[in-house]
């Protein structure tokens, strides 16, 4: 039987990446009690998940890390893992009340010491998501190395429930006892920080994406470049063997209507140059040709950064894909038309990256009941009043941060969750006027 419990907050944080995460810690600074809902195991959404960021080539983990571990210290904020937003009511002014639903992880998070033993016996196999399906993972597991709880957890649809991980957990905290949990949080706020979805290339069935094993994602390449990654250099999927000539194609389901998503994800053009300029760094000998319609490289050193490319001899070339095809070897064979000479070409790469394009998530909006929440078209959270308040949505006191407002990078998905925390402390304050 379901557990329910009523619990109290002054805002109610949808979404722990690092939109939601910087919302919360500015909010709980403040000294206001923040309830974080996170559907995934870990705090830090995709950025968590990426080898640098552009233009300065941090490490992208070694901003999140410090960032997700004083969230998780704070004093003011509580988080909930494997919970979704079910159903969330206006009741009045500074009056939600919202029915957070929370999956069971089977282990109990203050007892595991994560020594991952329980990995080591669990005789079951299973893709790895976190690292884009590139290797495997047991059905008992810890999310990811930087996880932020690091504590394991338990695939219960994969587990076949043989008690193996029971028996070597020295602390006894594995509990297949554990069940859902349906909880009642009033809050006098809400920010909605659920980020966004990577385009399923598999829509676009010419560039061969689940068919040819070495057409991989930008985002499979970007765990492969990552100080985490799954193998200690870089390889192709289909035979293991170090890349010498990889391809980039840009706009994989962006600026493109007859997939659904005509606008510019304004993120794919840096992020494959800088995978383009990494790739340089761990493959001296390989060469890296970037297919482009146009470059978008408008923010703060984003040109210099293109250029910079360019002098380390990432190729360009502006052309349009008509379709990939694999040779007996693995190799891909692309068919261009290249828009300067205006011919149709052919060129042979042993390797392509297809640089998928942001799309919106908007399950959310289903979450609202009576006062619906509304939508651009495009499916990203309308932002009644973008110049002048840019949280605002249509209900008074929702705010939205980062990229469940539209594509974006990372700082001024930091910028936006700062804009957020503003207007909702804003908000609150004339609660108490």
């Amino acid at each position: 039987m379901s557990e329910k419990k009523i619990l109290e907050y002054d805002v109610l944080v949808v979404g722990g990446g690092i939109s939601g995460g910087e919302a919360a810690l500015n909010l709980a600074n403040l000294n206001y009690k923040v309830l974080v809902v996170e559907k995934d195991l870990s705090l830090g959404g995709k950025m968590i998940a990426l080898s640098k960021v552009f233009p300065t080539l941090d490490c992208a983990a070694c901003i999140t890390t410090p960032k997700v571990s004083e969230i998780s210290r704070h004093p003011n904020i509580t988080i909930m893992f494997s919970a979704e937003a079910k159903k969330i009511d206006k009741l009045g002014d500074h009056n939600f009340e919202a029915h957070v639903h929370q999956k069971p992880r089977f282990v109990n998070i203050d007892d595991c010491t994560a020594c991952q033993l329980c990995e080591q016996a669990c005789p079951v196999s299973v893709i790895d998501e976190y690292q884009q399906g590139l290797v495997g993972r047991k059905a008992a597991f810890i999310p990811f190395s930087i996880a932020s709880p690091r504590a394991a957890a338990i695939d219960i649809i994969n587990c076949t429930l043989c008690g193996a991980c029971e028996r070597v957990c020295p602390t006894g905290c594995i509990d297949f006892t554990q069940t859902d949990k349906d909880y009642t949080v009033k809050a006098k706020a809400v920010v909605l920080a659920t980020g966004f979805n990577l385009f399923d290339p598999v829509k676009i069935p010419r560039y061969g994406y689940g068919k040819y094993k070495n057409v991989i994602t930008s985002m499979q390449m970007e765990r492969q470049l990552a100080p985490t990654r799954p193998f200690n250099a870089i390889l192709r999927p289909g035979d293991g063997k170090m890349p010498d000539n990889i391809a980039y194609v840009l706009c994989t389901g962006s600026r493109d209507k007859s997939v659904g998503n005509p606008i510019c994800s304004q993120v794919c053009c840096m992020y494959s140059i800088k995978q383009g300029q990494l790739l340089m760094g761990s493959l001296p000998m390989a060469d890296v040709t970037i297919y482009y319609l146009h470059i978008r490289a408008f923010g703060k050193g984003f040109n210099e950064f293109y250029e910079q490319a360019r002098d380390m001899g990432v190729e360009f070339i502006k052309g349009k894909i008509g379709d990939i095809k694999e040779k007996e070897n693995g190799n891909l064979i692309l068919r261009y038309e290249d828009v300067e000479e205006g011919k149709v070409k052919e060129a042979e790469h042993d390797m392509v990256v297809l640089s998928v394009g942001v799309m919106s998530n908007s399950e959310i909006s289903d979450s609202f009941q009576g006062e619906s929440l509304r939508l651009d078209d495009y499916g990203f959270i309308n932002q009644d009043d973008i110049l002048a308040s840019p949280a605002e949505t249509n209900i008074d006191g929702v705010f939205v941060a980062g990229t469940a407002t539209g594509p974006m990078d990372i700082p001024d998905s930091i910028l936006s969750a700062g804009a957020a925390s503003a207007e909702t402390t804003s908000y609150l304050r004339r609660a108490s006027l």
